[in-house]
């Protein structure tokens, strides 16, 4: 005779009674049934980084700003973002920090504000960043079930694009 947990319950099903603790203090969030991350980099303007903020899946992009900017790193002249970084207060404290955003309005967005394409284009390094983080599959598939370790592996894949830069230099 087999006996179940479920039987002095009731009968209705298991509401999150084994769902995993602590998540979010990890850098996971839930997207659809899984778990995802997302990285936020803060880069060279060769298209190097400097150092890595992950956040959740379904985190918004402004909260990883204020950390990215408390990284030990110079501060940047110009933040280059996609249209999820758009907002007046977010724009009004960059240039608060004497820094340009480089960002473009969201679609509705009712006043637009002006953007530099010509700097917009630079985007395209942070990109490659990403594309040549991912190629790595420990990074790509997310192995690592802490936060810290996720990000020291993402710190020897920038040491690797760095050093890649400086090997053959004449």
């Amino acid at each position: 005779m087999a006996t179940y947990a479920r039987q002095h319950r009731g009968s209705c099903p298991f509401t999150g009674n084994w769902r995993k603790r602590r998540v979010h203090a990890e850098a996971f969030g839930r997207s659809r049934g899984s778990f995802t991350s997302k990285i936020h980099a803060q880069c060279y303007n060769q298209g190097r980084p400097l150092g890595f903020v992950p956040t959740g899946g379904q985190v918004s992009d402004y909260k990883a700003v204020n950390a990215l900017l408390g990284l030990p790193a110079p501060n940047p002249r110009a933040m280059l973002a996609d249209r999820g970084y758009d907002s007046a207060s977010f724009r009004q404290d960059l240039l608060i920090q004497e820094i340009l955003p480089v960002i473009p309005s969201q679609k509705g967005r009712s006043v637009p504000q002006k953007t530099d394409w010509q700097r917009y284009r630079d985007r395209n390094r942070v990109e490659r960043i990403f594309n040549h983080l991912k190629q790595m599959r420990r990074i790509a598939i997310h192995y690592n079930k802490t936060a810290p370790s996720f990000v020291s592996f993402l710190n020897i894949a920038a040491a690797r694009l760095w050093i890649g830069s400086f090997a053959n230099v004449t």
